[in-house]
């Protein structure tokens, strides 16, 4: 009996088969051409993907990091919501489709899904993966101006990932005024840099303007507690290397993290984490330092010991980016 894949699997089994039929050398050239264009900001008015070349490329290298990265964000948010499930999504210069596909890995299940980007050739070949996945072939892949003259139909949820930091001030707003407009739900996915974060917190500012309510990552919709300048609030998702990721970067260890940046907010009320760790936890002998932001729009190191029982052991079992206590604990 054949055991249908999981959504990472069926992802990474296509883009492994596109990636056999590029040599290996262009490949690794259109990679570092495209890292190069991106650090230098590269304005949304001259495409960064050119041709099916460089899209091949760029899916092959970013698609795995994108997909872990919204699916690591988007399960703390349905942690939030629990028992909602979306039932249409619109990818905002989703390219390849990687926010679509950990959408479809965070919630099951065939929905309408509308990717929306300007570079047709990333559309093509996000249209030509789908294919891959019985549940997204549905999907609609529409060429999109991302910035002031963006509509989104609507629907349940919107995603932005990794795109606010390709646009200008004005377009940034812009995007995302008008996922508040039409989405239940948004999801705004960043790099985990201060440049990245930075743009979350933009976003964070104008989702509660709009009045909708912070789900994840943190435990209420007042102001960040960190300070501006000082230091930033990222997360850490681990990705597989692949053997384009070790010939272009040189390294030889079979995985990387991914560092990011987000905020989920709903229109609806939602109950965020009690506390979310923010830090990766230190664990020593006998104890566990967490760091916590925490309802009281603080941020605060518990230290949980083998007195406190099996929440010493949830702390120990604890990773960067959880919520805390576990809902098992939240009494304790």
């Amino acid at each position: 009996m054949n055991v249908p894949l999981s959504p990472d699997d069926s992802l990474r089994t296509a883009l492994a088969r596109l990636v056999d039929g590029l040599p290996p050398k262009r490949a690794a050239q259109a990679v570092e051409r495209l890292i190069t264009n991106y650090r230098g900001r590269t304005p949304t008015d001259a495409p960064v993907l050119r041709d099916r070349s460089d899209v091949v490329a760029y899916a092959a290298y970013r698609m795995p990091a994108t997909f872990e990265a919204v699916r690591s964000a988007l399960e703390a948010f349905a942690e939030a919501v629990p028992g909602w499930v979306p039932a249409g999504h619109v990818d905002v210069g989703g390219g390849t489709g990687a926010a679509t596909w950990a959408v479809n890995a965070t919630w099951a299940g065939e929905r309408a899904v509308t990717v929306l980007d300007w570079a047709e050739p990333a559309l093509a070949l996000g249209r030509e993966i789908a294919a891959a996945n019985p549940e997204l072939k549905a999907a609609e892949w529409q060429r999109s101006r991302i910035g002031a003259a963006l509509t989104i139909e609507s629907t349940d949820l919107v995603t932005v990932s990794y795109v606010l930091g390709e646009l200008t001030e004005a377009d940034r707003a812009a995007v995302v005024d008008a996922a508040t407009t039409s989405g239940q739900a948004v999801m705004i996915v960043e790099p985990g840099t201060p440049d990245g974060y930075t743009r979350v917190i933009e976003a964070r500012d104008r989702l509660i303007d709009a009045g909708f309510h912070i789900a994840a990552p943190c435990p209420h919709s007042a102001t960040c507690p960190i300070a501006p300048g000082q230091d930033w609030c990222h997360f850490s998702a681990r990705v597989s290397r692949s053997s384009l990721h070790r010939q272009v970067k040189g390294g030889s260890l079979p995985y990387e993290d991914e560092k990011f940046s987000y905020v989920a907010a709903t229109r609806f009320p939602v109950t965020p984490a009690p506390s979310r760790v923010i830090r990766r936890p230190q664990i020593r002998k006998g104890q566990v330092l967490l760091d916590l932001c925490e309802t009281e729009r603080s941020l605060h190191r518990t230290t949980v010991t083998k007195r406190h029982g099996l929440l010493y052991k949830a702390a120990r079992d604890a990773d960067w980016g959880d919520a805390w206590p576990p809902a098992a604990h939240n009494e304790t």
